[in-house]
């Protein structure tokens, strides 16, 4: 063997050795202190894995994204309530009044049914607020709560200025409400529900043209499928967008 080849033997043997005392350290250090690359990779896809948004439209108003507006009430319990004990939850918004003779009875019926179908979450919730605040005060609220079975503790039946609810209703969400003496029970409300995400975002599913259907219908029974006036039911389609939004 020449002198050549040997003298390349020995310069990559030298560099085997410059490599091992400079870079073996490190690498032992960082697998001490659990810093590896495959660890790395696999935080990373955790992290967007949790943070992964569903297929659920955003509720957008000149295109910005909707909020839930701030609010501030008194729920069943006698406790203030804001929209920050709603963050990191996923809820649903009603508005109704316990002495309702129509529709709100089957709005919670069917809230109910959306309870007890997640009642191992403690990230979902419920926000009814009363249209009739004047009478319903949080005794009244927690009697009605009881009757119905009201078992979620991130489930307020809130009560407070009127005005302030009727303009979170109207403005804030949309939903229809207003005083009306000709009208059973004397008020009128939409008797829809709003879906809002962990970040307080009102969300929905498209329809079949791709437009966010914006809200759920609430009277009509997962049961019932359609009522006597042709419209379909909408629980179904609720429970199972709830679903998406509390896997994101």
């Amino acid at each position: 063997m020449s002198k050549k080849t040997n003298y390349s033997y020995i310069g990559i043997a030298f560099i085997i050795l410059v490599f091992g005392i400079i870079f073996i350290p490190k690498i032992v250090d960082r697998i001490s202190n659990k810093d590896i690359i495959r660890n790395e990779s696999r935080s990373d896809f955790a992290d967007d894995k949790k943070f992964k948004v569903s297929d659920l439209a955003f509720i957008e108003i000149n295109g910005v994204p909707k909020k839930v507006p701030a609010f501030s009430f008194i729920n069943q319990e006698g406790k203030i309530i804001t929209n920050k004990d709603y963050e990191g939850k996923v809820y649903v918004i009603e508005f109704f009044f316990t002495t309702c003779p129509t529709i709100c009875p089957r709005m919670n019926a069917n809230l109910i049914q959306i309870q007890n179908t997640f009642k191992d979450f403690n990230d979902f919730g419920v926000a009814s607020f009363t249209i009739n605040p004047d009478y319903d005060t949080p005794e009244i609220l927690k009697a009605y709560a009881d009757s119905y079975g009201v078992t979620n503790p991130n489930w307020h039946l809130m009560t407070g200025d009127k005005e302030t609810i009727y303009k979170l209703s109207n403005e804030g969400f949309n939903l229809y409400t207003a005083e009306e003496a000709e009208a059973e029970g004397g008020f009128e409300h939409s008797g829809n529900f709003a879906l809002i995400d962990k970040n307080g975002y009102i969300r929905s599913r498209k329809d079949t043209f791709g437009n966010p259907i914006i809200y759920y219908r609430g009277i009509v029974s997962e049961a019932e499928q359609i009522d006597d006036d042709g419209v379909e039911e909408e629980i179904s389609a609720l429970k199972e967008d709830i679903e998406k939004l509390l896997n994101e």
